[in-house]
């Protein structure tokens, strides 16, 4: 395993999931799950079985420092890659593959957001190291992908080129979050898999691939060679992400590559990107609730409710909602109306930081 690096993204504020998720703590800082560990935690946990403790990079925004080192006292401060503005993945990828090159230009690459959900880890774990054996000393970039169990039009979707006896299958094309009729054809024809944004690949491929599908990226951060693990570092990052554009990884060198390879993931897995993706995976009670402290439900179901547990929340007649309490926010509404979130969010940011 000397070789292999684990790369996790958790710079994200979580906006669909306001108001538990706050811009000073956001979701990949908190116990979603009620486990005793946050899904920063977990990330971490699940991916020690095929990388060494000192092969870790979290790459998050500047504020959140303190927070990573306080849920992952292990790591060093050359382990946490601080990006002074958010600028999408590609930025988020390309540091720690430069970085990591200078290190070791041996070395794999494992990229994962830090706040997914995989159950079935060791099933997890098996598909990774297929990916990971694939990858080594090959040009391939690969993809896990994540048999859909539904018409999701929340996800992006990879199509593959079936073939039955490889494991790690080439693929044809990526979707962004197509409408619903659209999605119910991709699951139907069996050759779509949901894209998880969990890659794999060695650091001399993703490198030669960001030199020629985003050639000014990967010049930005090539320059930053002789200031990597140095006092010089952050000085340099701080410089080279104010050069930097917007752009992801998917759409910036994933749907433009054709050296792109897929494995499929045979474990349970879920982004949870929003309350309607949590309240999937939670028990419910019998009319579909999920309660996350004291309520008190008339005649209502498909609701997740959460609030403190010196509060109790009383409701009827309501069907897929949502009411939340944290600290000084009450939220209402339709429980998947994520789409609603940035501008909850952003009126909620006019009416005094203290709601954001």
């Amino acid at each position: 395993m000397e070789h292999n690096y684990v790369v996790i993204m958790a710079g994200g504020i979580g906006s669909r999931f306001w108001p538990y998720s706050r811009a000073n703590k956001p979701k990949q800082f908190l116990d979603v799950l009620g486990t005793g560990r946050t899904l920063l935690q977990m990330t971490y946990d699940r991916f020690l079985a095929v990388c060494p403790e000192e092969n870790f990079y979290i790459v998050t925004n500047k504020r959140y420092h303190d927070l990573v080192k306080e849920q992952l006292p292990m790591l060093s401060d050359d382990q946490i890659l601080l990006e002074p503005i958010g600028r999408n993945t590609a930025a988020a990828v390309a540091y720690p593959a430069f970085k990591i090159k200078k290190k070791d230009p041996k070395g794999v690459m494992i990229v994962a957001p830090s706040d997914h959900v995989v159950f079935k880890e060791n099933l997890f774990t098996k598909n990774l190291n297929t990916a990971i054996k694939a990858s080594t000393g090959s040009d391939k970039l690969i993809t896990l992908g994540i048999v859909p169990t539904r018409p999701e039009t929340g996800y992006g979707y990879i199509q593959y080129h079936s073939s039955p006896l490889k494991k790690v299958k080439k693929v044809k094309t990526f979707t962004e979050k197509p409408e619903l009729e659209l999605a119910q054809k991709f699951v139907e024809s069996g050759d779509f898999v949901w894209n998880a944004g969990i890659f794999i690949w060695s650091v001399e491929t993703i490198v030669a691939a960001l030199h020629e599908h985003l050639t000014d990226l990967a010049m930005i951060f090539e320059e930053g060679n002789d200031a990597y693990y140095t006092p010089e570092e952050q000085k340099f990052i701080n410089s080279a992400y104010a050069q930097c554009k917007s752009i992801s990884i998917d759409y910036g060198i994933m749907e433009k590559a054709n050296n792109v390879f897929m494995v499929k993931g045979t474990f349970d897995w879920s982004d949870l990107g929003s309350w309607d993706s949590l309240h999937e995976i939670k028990a419910k009670d019998d009319n579909g609730n999920v309660v996350d402290g004291k309520a008190l439900l008339y005649n209502s179901k498909n609701c997740f409710v959460k609030g403190p547990s010196d509060t109790l929340i009383v409701a009827q007649d309501l069907d897929g909602y949502l009411i939340t309490q944290n600290d000084n926010v009450v939220l209402i509404c339709k429980k998947d109306a994520e789409k609603k979130f940035r501008e909850f969010l952003q009126d909620a940011k006019a009416k005094g930081e203290e709601f954001s």
